[in-house]
């Protein structure tokens, strides 16, 4: 593994506008120029790019971008293109989050209430790790990268690295243990236990009591580190590298105890004084007995339920102090990347006005400590002071991120494959539906697929039965079609069981269909989200992996926005097509295999756990839950990251049906 420098192996080279944009891109950053946009089209091939960029300045990199699925997608891709340096993951570790919250017109308090991954856990603390450690670090990450996280200073206390082959003093690791709250125990392991024969050191962990952690040493230096199954004794999966963390799911600095319980009684004492002069009698018994009892156990077992609201206590922070997230493991000079930055920066910024709107309505009502607000995520200026160089990269940037940018906006219009964006054309809307089965034939005698856009879930369905009627395979997707059904009719789609799928919002992640030669979109003169010129360019991407790929927009005027975004395609087609006839390009379709489904074989766990949601009683539904947990598990553990979220999202329905039933 290379620590210090980046090194890129790939067998493709840079292609199209793509050794345009790395060349300029590198040049700027080494100029001092702080924040560029990286404009590429659909399928030009922008992680590519990006990694030959990582690669030229050797800085450290943080990649962001607004979900999971996402982040698994370029993670896998930066881990292929990086194969020696640390590639890193960092997410939200919750596998289903309802955070504390109170609704006062129903005087209903919900309790928090979530599910850790732990895998995931240890993918962060890695990443935190790695940054503290080495120079050449890639982490991929969602927006969780902006949530608060453990000091820097603190971290070496609150973590464990363990790695085979590396010197470590065993009287020293029995100690780090009990700093993280483990117990010696040499006659019953019980989870946050820990027992010591001769060379050999067993743990096992806090948040599980399937198996335990067993590492072998030969003098001082670690020979062995397994986890073993605590039914059979048998070893479950060998590690090189293993983080143990605390016995608990947050754990205080022991040394900071005092002062930290002294601050959040001086608090207490103010407000409830605050609230007995407003006459909040109520309020003031509500948060006495809750602040008491959390501060017993803070002193009593160094930790408490809801702890994270004391944390700018528990830190020594100020009122209004930033909280430490990871942001803090880059140091001086790093390089963010924020993909699909027209969707990532809204996101990042209203993280923060969502998590003190639910947190003022607690501390209002005396659930909580006004210093509960200093949990949080940075706010959006906070976000912009951690900035040091950044790359937004995006099909459609906002007007925020060119003007960030200063207009230092590269262009990667020309694709590697040589395809080209999509012919429009403007039908119009009166007969629309009438029109739409004339296209539509045509499309089933060339065997090529359609999607069509529609504005409402009435819409879809309506069309999609009016069609079926007209005997053309059709199928519909919105976002009240559940996981696998989705998955299922996009590869039946391409497959060519269904001719044309209707949707709302056809723009999600993984929507990569190249038998898709034409896209349909109904009402598109109308205003809204779906018909912003963002909206549109994105939504013409979804015809452009196919050489016959055209737009319909159904229209009786042709709006701003349609304006636009036509003007905006038609001049990357030009460009696109005159580099093809300078260097002799013949485009052709992308070839792209049908991933397999979750029905293989090797899933019949699966399918029969998320089929046991048509099942009332709630116990088999919590069997069901169970199945695909473990399946979930073992996807994070065997890197399959796409797979996990994805059988997190089925997990989540089906907790869903429970919490409703």
């Amino acid at each position: 593994m290379n620590n210090d420098h980046f090194k890129l192996t790939s067998e493709l080279s840079p292609k199209g506008d793509q050794t345009k944009a790395i060349e300029q891109l590198t040049k700027n950053i080494q100029q001092g120029i702080k924040s560029q946009v990286l404009l590429g089209a659909t399928g030009t091939g922008k992680t590519f790019t990006i990694a030959n960029v990582i690669n030229n300045v050797q800085k450290k990199t943080l990649v962001i971008v607004h979900n999971k699925t996402l982040a698994a997608q370029l993670y896998s891709e930066f881990k292929d293109l990086f194969k020696d340096n640390r590639v890193e993951y960092f997410v939200s570790y919750f596998d289903f989050y309802q955070p504390e919250a109170y609704i006062p017109r129903s005087d209903t308090y919900i309790e928090k209430n979530s599910q850790t991954n732990q895998e995931i856990e240890m993918l962060r603390l890695s990443s935190i790790n790695s940054l503290a450690s080495d120079k050449a670090v890639i982490v991929v990450a969602s927006v969780a990268a902006i949530y608060a996280s453990v000091s820097p200073n603190d971290f070496n206390t609150f973590r464990i690295i363990l790695s085979k082959n590396q010197t470590k003093n065993l009287k020293q690791l029995q100690y780090d243990l009990i700093r993280l709250q483990y117990q010696r125990n040499n006659v019953e392991l019980l989870p946050g236990a820990f027992r010591l024969r001769g060379d050999v050191l067993e743990i096992a962990p806090g948040y599980t009591d399937e198996y335990l952690i067993r590492i072998s040493f030969l003098g001082d230096v670690i020979e062995e580190i397994v986890t073993i199954d605590v039914l059979t004794g048998s070893v479950k999966e060998r590690w090189n590298t293993y983080v143990i963390v605390p016995a608990n799911e947050y754990i205080m600095n022991v040394d900071r105890r005092g002062e930290s319980i002294k601050r959040i009684k001086e608090e207490l004492i103010q407000r409830v004084k605050y609230f007995r002069l407003q006459k909040k009698l109520l309020e003031a018994q509500r948060l006495s007995e809750r602040t008491k009892h959390d501060i017993e156990s803070l002193e009593e077992l160094g930790y408490c339920n809801g702890i994270e609201n004391y944390s700018r206590h528990l830190e020594l922070r100020e009122a209004g102090q930033t909280p430490y997230t990871l942001f803090d493991y880059f140091g001086k000079d790093w390089l963010l990347v924020i993909d699909e930055s027209h969707m990532t920066i809204p996101q990042v910024r209203g993280m923060y006005n969502t998590d003190v709107s639910r947190k003022t309505t607690l501390v209002e009502y005396g659930f909580r400590l006004p210093s509960a607000l200093d949990n949080r995520p940075l706010k959006f200026e906070e976000f912009q002071g951690k900035i040091d160089n950044v790359i937004y990269v995006s099909a459609t940037p906002n007007d925020w991120e060119m003007d960030q940018s200063h207009h230092h906006i590269i262009e990667q219009i020309v694709r590697p494959t040589g395809l080209v964006d999509p012919k429009i054309e403007i039908h119009p809307s009166k007969f629309q539906v009438d029109d739409l089965i004339i296209e539509l034939q045509k499309q089933i005698k060339k065997n090529e697929r359609t999607l069509v856009t529609v504005l409402t879930i009435k819409m879809a369905e309506s069309l999609a039965e009016y069609l079926h009627k007209q005997k053309i395979k059709v199928a519909y997707m919105h976002n009240e079609i559940k996981t696998l059904d989705r998955t299922k009719i996009i590869n039946n789609l391409r497959r060519g069981k269904y001719d044309v799928l209707i949707g709302i919002n056809l723009l999600r992640e993984g929507l990569d269909l190249p038998e898709v030669s034409l896209v349909a979109i109904f009402d598109a003169d109308k205003p809204g989200l779906f018909r912003s010129e963002k909206a549109l360019i994105q939504t013409f991407g979804r015809a452009a992996r196919n050489i016959n790929g055209r737009i319909i927009l159904y229209a009786n005027e042709i709006t701003n926005s349609m304006k636009v975004a036509i003007d905006e395609t038609n001049r990357r087609r030009q460009i696109q097509i005159t580099y093809n006839q300078k260097n002799h390009i013949i485009p052709t379709t992308i070839v792209k295999p049908i991933a397999s489904e979750i029905s293989s074989k090797d899933d019949s766990k699966v399918i029969e756990a998320y089929f046991q949601n048509n099942k009332t009683d709630s116990k088999s539904r919590s069997k069901a839950i169970n199945i695909l947990r473990k399946e979930m598990l073992q996807a994070a553990k065997q890197r399959e990251y796409e797979r996990a979220a994805y059988l997190r999202d089925l997990m989540i329905e089906l907790e869903g049906k429970i919490n409703n039933a």
